[in-house]
């Protein structure tokens, strides 16, 4: 397909569809067009690839609001590269609904998702950056290729199911199925084990993994990694790997959201004759005025130097907090200069005690 059809027309829902009836038309698709319904058929595949890519961008809220304001490009944007390369892509994403669709027997298995935690500075969140994740999971084993199986040997149906994984019993006028005892589910048994694995079809490995972090991240921040979890026993699906974004504190900004705050100090002077003083940007100090009369607590409005925003376009702003700085001592001249101010503002002051400022503060 040249062209990308738009989402909704995909799924054959509306735009105000609420996320039962995404996954409702999701599923009738994907009974229509599952690959063991259409073998051989590239043209269902293509469709049910894209009936996926739909369903992934439009089941998350996130994303969704990406496509409704700024169409394909919007979920781009924001680090989203879409699409799905093979169907097991598909079955790693979605393997809960597959597993409701199709009862999750031999070869429907599905591994375990793992989760990991990555921290980085607000600094690499403003910019996005790939990181090396460092994560110990099973995978299928290297000597059997995951079948669990001796070399030169293959796994074999098992006898009590007959390769359906579960087994009826008969109790009264009800037919209760449980899983086989025999061969746990699988469908198959392994009369001669690999001896790496010892029959278990998987090994335990330390994986090293390029994660993709887009700009603007957020501390709490989830990225999915399909099919990056634990194996699945004897050629199931692999879970999902889930990392964690921690970004870590920064001494200069407070985080809101997109935007970043901050705090300019000032003196008495400053605050009432004006001045042009720098504060921190995530791209180095920048000078900014403070403006004659500038009360505490005042601010002063970068636009557009906060952090990106993941779901839109642009940045957030930066908020700069004045701050009124009282000395802790003063000088002799500067104690004579700010009485004569207070004389010449009609302010009253305690008399300067002998010794000044300075002495007053040695007996405190």
């Amino acid at each position: 397909m040249s062209e990308k059809r738009d989402y909704y027309d995909v799924l054959g829902v509306s735009r105000e569809a609420d996320a039962a009836e995404l996954k409702k038309a999701y599923r009738k698709l994907a009974v229509e067009l599952h690959p063991d319904r259409n073998p051989g058929n590239p043209e269902a595949e293509a469709k049910f690839k894209e009936a996926s890519e739909a369903y992934q961008v439009l089941s998350e809220p996130d994303k969704r609001g990406l496509y409704d304001r700024f169409g394909h490009d919007g979920p781009r944007g924001a680090g989203f590269q879409g699409g799905f390369s093979n169907v097991g892509d598909i079955f790693s994403a979605f393997g809960d609904i597959f597993g409701d669709m199709f009862g999750g027997g031999r070869g429907e298995a599905r591994g375990s998702d793992l989760e990991t935690q990555v921290e980085i500075t607000l600094d690499e969140a403003a910019r996005g950056l790939t990181k090396e994740v460092k994560v110990r999971r099973h995978v299928a084993c290297h000597e059997c290729q995951g079948s669990g199986a001796a070399p030169g040997s293959q796994p074999q149906r098992c006898p009590q199911c007959r390769g359906r994984g579960q087994v009826v019993h008969s109790q009264g006028f009800l037919m209760i199925s449980t899983t086989c005892p025999q061969c746990r589910g699988q469908g198959q048994v392994v009369s001669s084990p690999c001896p790496a694995c010892r029959g278990a079809s998987v090994e335990l490995v330390e994986d090293k993994l390029q994660v993709q972090i887009p700009p603007g991240v957020e501390d709490g921040s989830t990225l999915r990694l399909s099919g990056r979890g634990e194996a699945a026993s004897r050629g199931g699906r692999a879970g999902n790997l889930y990392v964690v974004l921690r970004v870590a504190e920064d001494a200069r900004f407070e985080r809101d959201g997109a935007d970043l705050h901050t705090v300019v100090t000032v003196t008495f002077p400053q605050a009432a004759l004006g001045a042009t003083l720098p504060v921190p940007t995530l791209d180095g100090d920048h000078d900014i005025t403070i403006a004659a009369g500038a009360q505490p607590g005042e601010t002063v409005v970068l636009r557009g130097r906060g952090m990106p925003r993941l779901q839109g376009r642009g940045a957030g702003d930066l908020i700069a907090h004045v701050k009124l700085v009282v000395p802790t001592s003063l000088t002799s001249d500067q104690e004579q200069h700010l009485r004569a101010y207070a004389a010449a503002s009609g302010d009253k002051a305690p008399p300067a005690e002998r010794g000044g400022f300075f002495k007053r503060k040695k007996k405190n």
